[in-house]
């Protein structure tokens, strides 16, 4: 059975560190949509866009039936279940991993931002 890896934490964890060291095939991030020719060109207008884009990458991805890494905030419990129905869809296992580490943000969210992310954040 092909597994769905799912990772979360607020930015700085270690998400995409934890996405890459799977070494999969298959690795999706909201994050991505805002990419243009190598940069990183985030529009918060546009967030609601760019996580329907990641599942909608995860559920074209899972007709492969090939392990696949989804790496995002989920702040909230909640904003897993689509991935969670899709996985039920395609006979795919999950695995929650949860990212603790302490890393650069890379993406510049601001400091209060991340703080709030983290009192918020569902375990």
């Amino acid at each position: 059975m092909p597994t769905l890896h799912l990772i979360r934490g607020i930015p700085g964890s270690g998400k995409t560190t934890i996405a890459k060291s799977l070494n999969l095939k298959h690795h999706f991030e909201a994050d991505q949509y805002f990419m243009l020719d190598g940069k990183y060109n985030y529009d918060p207008r546009l967030i609601k866009n760019a996580h329907n884009w990641c599942v909608v990458k995860t559920r074209l991805a899972m007709k492969s039936q090939e392990d696949i890494v989804v790496s995002n905030t989920f702040i909230k419990k909640w904003e897993m279940d689509s991935y969670l129905v899709s996985a039920a869809q395609f006979g795919y296992s999950v695995k929650t991993i949860i990212a603790t580490g302490t890393y650069k943000n890379t993406h510049g969210v601001p400091d209060d931002v991340v703080a709030r992310m983290a009192a918020q954040f569902e375990a």
